[in-house]
């Protein structure tokens, strides 16, 4: 063999290597290592994804044909996404037995198919390519045994999300509301079972930080009814806690303060992992997305319902922008990125839907 073919060989088998081993880190980064990590790979599966589905419903004017054709979107990419690391692998290891020299590229490529997916009809001609073969096979169980594991406990998590999402329905109404909480729960005289809830939504809300930042797919994965959505239901149980913090006239309740803390913080790490900006310390006086006038409309509407309130609602307004700066701005853009059903004070105002980034921010890095 030439020298310049040797070179050929060598470079095509360095490429074959590169690949395989970029395949194995995505799996990896993406299903083993328990953060958000950013993974190109995943990434590409992800936009083309989502861009074919918008092309197919997603632009649409109809919401409900829009949330068809979105509702395969997370699952689309999870089939998706294993079969491009198979592929890459496949394609990496053909071109390193290629590259060996000893068998040509038909063979190479029967021959790591076989490997790949253990089929073992095509035996290996010489020892480095056997030594490949095994690697290979292994290589192929391996992913398949990760994406056997990986699609329950994703399902399992999404399980537990949906169970209080649609457990909040009794509570906030559908669309979910915060004031609709605060007045269901006055109506039956249980103002003081709104304290389990913040308690309940405090632990939900750090579940979800957890899962949706170490696995961010979930975000895209819609629920079961059209008319549901985590988000919705994180702004109706913040907005909810904000007004017990700041316009109702009861006693203070902790648990409603550390309940909006643990929502804010929620999305604000998933919006870091999506490249949503935001202000990390706003001021309490920093404008949100709510007027004024839509503050009072709700209390009007608490109050006829005997909902006793601050007589000082200046100061109560102020009180609940001070709450609400915290996490207006992820909520809205968060809504918007996940094409969430209507919901007042939060997908009502969000922006055009808009595709995710391909490359995530890493939170700690500057953008």
């Amino acid at each position: 063999m030439s020298s310049s073919a040797v070179a050929a060989h060598t470079l095509v088998f360095a490429a074959g290597l590169a690949m395989v081993v970029g395949a194995l880190a995505s799996a990896i980064r993406t299903m083993v290592v328990p953060r958000a990590l950013p993974a190109i790979i995943a990434r590409f599966v992800f936009s083309g994804v989502r861009q074919l589905l918008r092309v197919l419903g997603g632009r649409s004017k109809n919401y409900e044909r829009r949330d068809r054709a979105m509702a395969y979107f997370a699952p689309l990419r999870l089939i998706l996404l294993p079969a491009m690391w198979l592929t890459m692998a496949l394609a990496g290891y053909t071109a390193m037995y290629w590259g060996l020299g000893s068998v040509s590229l038909r063979g190479a490529f029967t021959l790591s198919g076989s490997s790949l997916l253990t089929l073992g009809s095509d035996p290996a001609p010489a020892l480095p390519e056997h030594a490949l073969s095994f690697t290979e096979a292994a290589c192929g169980v391996g992913l398949l045994a990760l994406l056997i594991t990986y699609l329950p406990s994703q399902y399992a998590t999404f399980n537990r999300r949906e169970v209080a999402v649609a457990l909040l329905e009794v509570r906030a109404g559908t669309p979910p509301s915060g004031p609709n909480m605060i007045e269901r729960y006055h109506r039956i005289n249980w103002d003081g079972g709104l304290t389990q809830v913040w308690k309940d939504w405090e632990t939900w809300f750090a579940d979800l930080e957890e899962s949706h930042t170490s696995v961010p797919a979930l975000s895209f994965f819609r629920s079961p009814r059209p008319e549901r959505s985590w988000v919705t239901a994180a702004g109706a149980v913040l907005d909810a806690a904000s007004l017990r913090a700041s316009t109702m006239d009861a006693a203070r309740d902790p648990e409603a303060e550390l309940c909006v803390r643990a929502g804010y913080v929620a999305l604000r790490r998933i919006a870091d992992f999506f490249r949503i900006s935001h202000d990390p310390d706003p001021a309490p006086d920093a404008p949100i997305s709510i007027s004024r006038e839509e503050y009072d409309e709700v209390c009007a509407r608490l109050e006829k319902v005997g909902v006793a309130l601050k007589l000082d609602r200046d100061q109560a307004w102020r009180d609940f922008a001070g709450w609400r700066v915290n996490y207006d701005r992820v909520l809205v853009e968060l809504a918007g990125l996940t094409m969430a059903p209507h919901a007042p004070w939060s997908s009502d105002r969000a922006p055009g839907s808009r595709p995710p980034p391909l490359f995530a921010h890493i939170p700690g890095k500057k953008r």
